[in-house]
């Protein structure tokens, strides 16, 4: 059997199966386009940390210049696919003119949005920052917690994602917070609501659902869930996960379940617990209970 005729069977699979992403405006985001601007995304927060620059008093500005501009003509192409798919009425087969195409327009407004953002979204992070130091005795500085700490890095690509899901963005958010998954370890849908001062503490196998609401100055360890009583698909647009209020602590392996679960302002949730069912302020979960 030659070269060509595996080609050729391959070839027929592609007409037979398709599953072909082409580079044209017309067709669906590029992964790699979106992680490629999610390190420029992540150079804004933390400039000089996260990748290697050449950063000096004197050109600190310009080279913030060139990963902003990368983003707006990167990141806009890409919303732009993704609207195509779902929102926007253009017919893809017609979008001749990408510059002066709807969904174009919106792409490139959403990503302007982001931009303006950052500043907010840095003084956020910031908490998360101090959050992590204090609370970890093992932190000997704020600068270790930025370079090395997963929980971090999965807090701050979950700021940016979901300032894209909650501005209407499809695909894109997902895109980066499943990287930012594969990873840490740690799953945050990019719809899930965060407050100020969250600390993630080790990670590994956490999963926040879609639907969660988390207070400020909250505190979760590895294994946590945060999860829906039901997967049903006719349960999509309902609230299907917790809410978590400020100052809970919640401790490895506990799984919290249900959209009117609510844990209390100051409580604390020990770990392995099961919960499916509201505690006022204050309580303390164990096992036994």
């Amino acid at each position: 059997m030659n070269i060509d005729h595996l080609i050729d069977n391959i070839m027929e699979s592609y007409e037979q199966q398709g599953g072909i992403n082409r580079s044209g405006a017309e067709n669906f985001p590029n992964r790699q386009n979106v992680v490629s601007v999610l390190s420029d995304l992540q150079f804004l927060i933390f400039p000089g940390f996260k990748y290697e620059e050449n950063i000096e008093t004197g050109n600190l500005r310009y080279i913030t210049g060139v990963h902003v501009n990368r983003i707006i003509s990167i990141l806009t192409r890409e919303i732009q696919k993704a609207l195509l798919f779902t929102v926007c009425e253009e017919k893809k087969s017609n979008v001749e003119d990408i510059q002066n195409s709807h969904c174009y327009k919106l792409a490139e407004t959403v990503v302007l949005a982001l931009i303006q953002e950052i500043p907010e979204i840095r003084r956020k992070i910031q908490l998360d920052v101090k959050a992590a130091f204090y609370g970890d005795p093992a932190a000997h500085s704020r600068e270790e917690v930025i370079l090395s700490y997963p929980g971090l890095e999965a807090i701050v690509v979950h700021r940016l994602a979901h300032f894209l899901f909650k501005n209407g963005v499809p695909v894109i958010p997902r895109i980066m917070s499943e990287h930012v998954h594969g990873k840490t370890g740690i799953d945050i849908h990019p719809g899930a609501t965060i407050g100020e001062s969250f600390c993630i503490d080790h990670g590994t196998g956490i999963v926040i659902g879609e639907t969660t609401v988390i207070g400020n100055n909250v505190k979760i360890y590895q294994g946590v869930t945060l999860g829906a009583l039901s997967v049903k698909k006719a349960l999509q647009d309902k609230k299907r996960h917790p809410t978590v209020e400020d100052d809970v602590t919640i401790y490895a392996g506990a799984t919290i379940l249900g959209g009117e679960t609510v844990i209390g302002k100051g409580s604390t949730v020990g770990g392995n617990t099961w919960v499916t069912k509201s505690v006022p302020a204050g309580s303390v979960l164990t096992q036994s209970k």
